[in-house]
């Protein structure tokens, strides 16, 4: 009740307080969702499926997603054209995959850019999210995927957490690249095709 109310009860009286409690509450519901997907993936409490689909929606669902928080800022949210396709939860690759836009997107200067691509490869393909925000310094990109990491302006280190459990969940990989004052970009990549069997022994 304190999160819905108390903004409410101050907007009249001191409005710059309660928008800075509205942010507040907004990142305390942020992190608690996260924190909780993050445990129940963890645990095997919520099973994924993956299947082959085409990344083209994935990227447009995440796009989607993004563009009004975009279009506040000026900023230029580009994807790429694709028909790759690889396996994976639709579901969950799409809100592991926004989480990551947002950030990007909420990180961006006014008037920056932020471009969704896919690569492919013989075995698996890799989504980029690439921004022209301040940059990630290499000394916190070592934790940046554990709970409650900081990364000085990406602080939040839960909702990376969830896209990690996303990803490993498919036998995928993710990994960031980033320069400071230039950009970062983060790489998710997802297999084609299944694992192969294990092989009984004799």
């Amino acid at each position: 009740c304190i999160i819905v109310f108390v903004p409410f009860i101050c907007s009249a009286r001191c409005p710059q307080r309660a928008s800075a409690l509205e942010g507040q509450a907004e990142k305390l519901r942020f992190l608690i969702d996260a924190l909780v997907k993050t445990s129940r993936l963890e645990s095997g409490v919520l099973a994924m499926t993956p299947k082959r689909h085409g990344i083209q929606q994935l990227l447009d669902t995440a796009s989607a997603q993004a563009a009004p928080g975009a279009e506040a800022k000026a900023i230029t949210l580009t994807v790429e054209p694709t028909d790759l396709t690889a396996r994976f939860d639709p579901k969950w690759t799409a809100e592991a995959l926004y989480n990551l836009v947002d950030n990007a997107v909420k990180y961006t200067p006014a008037g920056g850019a932020v471009t969704l691509r896919a690569v492919g490869y013989e075995l698996f393909c890799r989504v980029d999210v690439t921004d022209t925000g301040p940059g990630i310094p290499s000394a916190l990109r070592r934790t940046l995927f554990e709970r409650g990491a900081s990364s000085k302006g990406r602080s939040r280190g839960t909702g990376l957490a969830l896209v990690r459990e996303v990803v490993e969940a498919y036998h995928g990989d993710i990994r960031v690249e980033s320069e400071t004052g230039v950009g970062t970009s983060f790489f998710l990549s997802f297999r084609r095709e299944p694992l192969p069997a294990p092989k009984e022994e004799p």
